[in-house]
């Protein structure tokens, strides 16, 4: 107890010097025509400004993000790869609405239909790549709503891959577009960066340009998507890295689309005007120790499986408090990556995270020696404590 007193004490030093700057007044959030929005950190997950956030939606094109997910996750598991040949179908060809013209029986890469699909919005590649993955695209929808429900995207359902349908089942939030959004900058952060910052895309001697306006106005934007019909309005995902900071702005509804490149923003720009992230504590680092009894090691290191971040009001850092409760002691044999206790940041006298501390390495049991001093120990100190 007496060593994660110190680490206490050290951590509220380091959040004390850190926190010199004066904090800056924080306006109200922006207000827009649209009919919701959200301004998401991407690296801690905290909403820092939004309206209407869980309101039911259509999502029109922003469908391809949950359709490029699930591409990128049957990359990762080898399900494909991207030179994956795909033969368009008659159903693919004939999509309506924004394309790629791809021919039909013509067989394009998952590389280049990733393209299309990402720059040029086509829905025929986004067919393509659903029959190829999931053998159909009912199969394929099937996917993206199982993978929806992962990901904690409680308003949305998909009945398509392209997003062209107008069935109301069809639906998504501004909060949920941002929790894929972040999934997919963070899960797959080289896919990210070469497939959502390309500003144009080539195919059959067809040149379109990436319909997201904003790559080609603020260079701090690599992405995301548009999407627009006219139920659904105007809508656009985008992600901006300034300093460090990620910031992920997603605007639903708006009337033109001039206002939702105006939008998006003023979003980031309040974001990255008014918030800082910062890392607190990196994965597989150690927070602190705990006793390990019985072990060939008489200590344990705990910390987190992943990188903890917390976004707060710039100049606010020495607000930030830091407690530890981990585990009195581990009995070996100790795996690595066993429950060891949490820690809880707060901030403001609020508790901003809560997060599971796990060992960072196994224990061995120790030699007979060992086990058997540890025992008496233990034994007279479950005697004591009754």
């Amino acid at each position: 107890m007496r060593s994660q007193r110190f680490v206490a004490y050290i951590l509220g030093l380091l959040f004390a010097w850190t926190g010199a700057a004066h904090a800056l007044p924080i306006p109200a959030p922006p207000q827009f025509q649209a009919k919701s929005y959200v301004l998401m950190d991407a690296n801690s997950g905290q909403v820092l400004a939004s309206s209407n956030p869980d309101l039911k939606t259509e999502p029109a094109s922003l469908t391809k993000l949950m359709t490029v997910y699930v591409v990128f996750n049957a990359l990762k598991d080898g399900v494909i790869s991207l030179d994956t040949p795909v033969t368009v179908s008659v159903k693919a060809w004939r999509m309506g609405g924004s394309r790629m013209f791809a021919n039909v029986g013509s067989q394009v890469s998952v590389e280049n239909l990733l393209q299309g699909v990402v720059v040029q919005s086509g829905n025929d590649a986004a067919v393509a790549l659903a029959e190829r993955v999931g053998g159909s695209e009912g199969s394929f929808v099937g996917l993206m709503n199982e993978y929806a429900k992962r990901l904690g995207m409680q308003n949305t359902h998909y009945v398509d891959a392209s997003g062209l349908t107008n069935d109301p089942a069809h639906h998504t939030s501004a909060r949920d577009l941002a929790l894929l959004s972040q999934a997919i900058i963070n899960q797959f952060p080289d896919y990210y960066r070469r497939f959502f910052s390309e500003k144009s895309f080539t195919w059959d001697r067809i040149t379109q340009p990436n319909r997201v306006s904003l790559l080609f106005s603020d260079p701090s934007v690599d992405g995301l998507k548009t999407g627009f019909t006219d139920s659904a309005g105007y809508c656009m995902v985008v992600s901006a890295l300034r300093n460090g900071m990620r910031l992920i702005a997603v605007v639903m509804g708006t009337p033109s689309e001039k206002a939702r490149a105006i939008d998006d923003e003023a979003l980031l720009n309040y974001g990255f005007n008014f918030y800082e992230t910062h890392r607190l504590y990196a994965a597989g680092t150690a927070v602190t120790q705990v006793r390990s009894w019985k072990g060939a090691d008489r200590r344990v290191p705990v910390g987190v499986m992943h990188d903890l971040y917390v976004t707060i009001p710039k100049g606010t850092y020495k607000q930030l408090s830091a407690s530890l409760h981990a585990r009195a002691g581990l009995v070996a044999p100790i795996a690595a990556g066993a429950p060891a206790g949490r820690i809880e940041v707060s901030y403001d006298g609020k508790t901003l995270l809560d997060a599971p501390l796990y060992t960072l390495h196994a224990v061995p049991e120790g030699n007979i020696f060992r086990r058997m001093i540890d025992s008496v120990h233990l034994w007279f100190t479950k005697k004591d404590n009754g």
